[in-house]
């Protein structure tokens, strides 16, 4: 086995398909029986979406999606922001988590991946199944097991970071909409008050999102499952009275951390998404994680094919860690704008809004919003290829590297090499002569000299 992936989550599977793509052989570990039905994320936003779209995957989530385009504005922590005007909008789409993992198991399943229920990692080397014990025999294990990743334990990866004092208790909830009307002073979104903060929104009709964040002494999540009566104990302490909720769908207890791993490789492990970062803010981790896997599966099937040497796996590390760094630090300040109670914090966050609504201020958080990433993506350009029109991101869909000719260089192309797909193509917004463009995207290489295009097919992070 070239590759065993641990943890069947978004992350874990994308990976699986992106190394399938690649053609390496992949299993994917769960020790979960069965897949997990909490809704822990709602949708996804920025660069990812145009990932999708690069593997043809973007409709089979439009399709089930609530909503799919660009989105109108984005929450930067506590302060709204709008996208009104921006040149590149960041586009997005609602769909529930579960769903997504539906989605991208069947996706690897159908490219070859294994996955297999009920095992769980007990050393690099060995897996616990519903048989007993057994080897894994594997060339290299990708840690997608969460935050509180056995993979990144069991290679000695520091996890530093801060362990928020807030406990965060999140639920979905069959609920009537006249829950808005019947509370007195009950707001749609988060409702502030001297013990913490209490959400009440809804996305789906019939179905309401309740949250509650009180400060509490314990360092880290307790043991046992949530109830509803802690849950509601906790909304009338900070709320000073009850919300008329039903039995709920699931419930959840966290505390938020910010976490980033020291590496993300040690020998033959690699860490991916909630394994090799955490963000005390929503919206931003899956986002990261799922890029993640599309930067590492190539990579990594390029080195189990024999096609690349093992220095390209250190350009993961190189280009993914600055990404969650940078995504750590305006999660931090999107925590404490939430976070800060009291005039303080009222003052502070009328000021970031004012300065939040300039428009270049806009235009850079909705950047970093839309992805941390410095790297040159290449544009969805409109292409004429055999006289039949296409895009870009119709052409990534094999997750090969590609050199799209637009001048008709016969030297260009000899230089590609043979495992190259060469994509001769009329573009008026041909932006150089040709564009030498990874399998996750990136342009490593842009012009008309052969020579610097085989120099830069033989870089590390190629």
């Amino acid at each position: 086995m070239d590759v065993a992936v641990i943890g069947a989550g978004p992350v874990g599977l994308m990976l699986a398909a992106e190394l399938r793509l690649g053609g390496a052989e992949v299993v994917v570990l769960d020790r979960r029986a069965t897949p997990d039905e909490r809704p822990r994320a709602n949708g996804l936003g920025g660069r990812i979406v145009e990932q999708l779209d690069h593997r043809g995957l973007l409709e089979v989530f439009r399709a089930e999606a609530g909503f799919a385009g660009p989105f109108p504005g984005f929450p930067f922590g506590p302060v709204p922001l709008t996208f009104t005007g921006l040149d590149s909008p960041m586009r997005g789409l609602m769909l529930q988590q579960p769903r997504m993992e539906a989605l991208l198991a069947a996706r690897a399943t159908e490219l070859g991946a294994e996955i297999r229920r009920g095992h769980e990692l007990v050393d690099l080397d060995t897996v616990r199944g519903p048989d007993g014990s057994y080897r894994l025999a594997a060339k290299y294990v990708a840690g997608c097991d969460g935050a509180h990743s056995r993979v990144r334990e069991l290679a000695g990866i520091g996890f530093p970071g801060t362990t928020d004092d807030e406990l965060m208790r999140l639920g979905h909830f069959r609920a009537d909409a006249g829950l808005f009307t019947t509370v007195p002073g009950l707001v749609r979104g988060w409702n502030r008050r001297p013990g913490g903060r209490v959400l009440v929104t809804s996305l789906t009709p019939g179905v309401v999102i309740a949250g509650v964040r009180e400060v509490t002494e314990v360092s880290s999540e307790p043991a046992g499952e949530p109830t509803l009566g802690e849950f509601r104990d906790a909304v009338r302490r900070v709320l000073g009275t009850d919300l008329p909720l039903d039995e709920p769908l699931w419930l959840s207890r966290t505390v938020s951390s910010a976490r980033l791993a020291e590496h993300y490789r040690a020998g033959r492990v690699l860490l991916a998404g909630d394994a090799a970062h955490v963000f005390p803010a929503g919206g931003s981790s899956l986002n990261v994680g799922l890029l993640d896997a599309v930067n590492l599966g190539w990579k990594l099937a390029a080195v189990v094919r024999g096609s690349a040497n093992e220095a390209l796996l250190d350009s993961y590390h190189a280009e993914r860690h600055p990404v969650a760094a940078r995504t750590l630090t305006h999660t931090r300040v999107q925590a404490l704008l939430d976070r800060l109670t009291g005039e303080d914090g009222d003052a502070l966050r009328t000021l970031f809004g004012e300065l939040a609504a300039l428009p270049q201020a806009t235009r850079h958080l909705a950047g970093l919003l839309r992805d941390a990433d410095e790297l040159p993506y290449v544009p969805d350009l409109p292409l004429t290829v055999g006289g039949r029109a296409t895009r870009v991101a119709e052409v990534m869909r094999a997750a090969r590297p590609v050199l799209f000719d637009f001048t008709d260089r016969a030297d260009l192309r000899e230089a590609a090499g043979p495992d190259v797909k060469i994509v001769t193509a009329d573009c008026p917004e041909a932006p150089a002569e040709a564009l030498f463009v990874r399998p996750d995207g990136v342009v490593a290489w842009q012009g008309g000299d052969p020579a610097a295009l085989r120099e830069a097919m033989t870089a590390p992070g190629r």
